[in-house]
């Protein structure tokens, strides 16, 4: 991945046909140093929303992935409490899949509403 983002010509917010992102499967899949390199890069989105609207965090999140959602939390831009198409938020998809220690880290972040209805 460093190789290809020392490219030139390379776009690493580039979006594919469900308008996802490098940094958003990145953070779907816990690829934490990935995520890092991505978030170093200027030009990156790191609320980038797809085709549903979920973001890196959303994916994240709903994945289990606590130190990458600790990652995108600290970047700026980053909404905590962003809406998918279906209402879903980075905490709910949280726990709806029981990853406790994800719930509690979002739950710390003052941007979070605890009481947000889907």
């Amino acid at each position: 991945v460093k190789l290809l983002l020392a490219k030139d010509g390379v776009d690493p917010d580039s979006k594919d046909y469900n308008s996802r992102t490098p940094l958003s499967w990145a953070a779907q899949k816990g690829h934490e140093e990935v995520v890092k390199l991505l978030l170093a890069k200027d030009g990156v989105d790191p609320d980038s929303k797809d085709n549903n609207s979920r973001t890196p965090l959303s994916w994240a999140a709903g994945k289990g992935h606590k130190e990458v959602v600790k990652l995108l939390l600290a970047k700026d831009g980053v909404d905590p409490d962003s809406k998918d198409n279906n209402g879903r938020t980075p905490l709910s998809w949280a726990a709806e899949k029981g990853y406790e220690k994800v719930v509690k880290l979002l739950l710390a972040n003052d941007g979070v509403d605890p009481d947000s209805k889907d």
